[in-house]
């Protein structure tokens, strides 16, 4: 999915499961360590968020379960689809999500990619799952809400 350019910032993809499934609360920008076919491979539109989720370890974090489609012009050294990446945060923000997901239930996930200044950057979010009916009230919120505006 393709964005619209404006000065600089133009979206890549974004994770559109991840506001129906969780509550989402602070938001963080990291950058993305990436070879150089993901970033050929991303600029080609073969970027995808869904299922995916960050994780904290040794005081780094890293993007899990992402995948980025390989490079079609590519060679033997092209890159696994699904590989762990490193996020680029400062340790103040790493420190602040360490505390905040060790409360239960709540996760980190990429909301929204996009380039910044000609770099891959992510949109993360800490969030808290819903649950089966908070979704169902969610849904019957936004078709009362539509129903509504179609009578006037």
């Amino acid at each position: 999915m393709k964005g619209t350019k404006d000065s600089a910032t133009s979206t890549i993809t974004v994770n559109r499961k991840a506001r129906y499934d969780y509550h989402l609360r602070d938001r963080y920008e990291a950058g993305v360590v990436l070879q150089g076919t993901e970033v050929k491979a991303i600029r080609a539109g073969r970027f995808n968020l869904t299922d995916s989720y960050a994780q904290v370890a040794d005081g780094e974090v890293f993007l899990m379960d992402a995948h980025i489609g390989p490079y079609a012009h590519g060679n033997i050294a092209n890159h696994e689809p699904k590989r762990r990446r490193k996020l680029l945060l400062n340790r103040r923000e790493i420190t602040k999500l360490e505390r905040s997901i060790r409360s239960k239930g709540m996760t980190i996930v990429p909301t929204r990619a996009y380039f910044s200044n000609g770099r891959v950057k992510l949109e993360l979010a800490v969030a808290m799952g819903k649950q089966v009916y908070d979704k169902r009230d969610k849904i019957e919120r936004e078709a009362t809400a539509n129903e509504i505006r179609s009578y006037n």
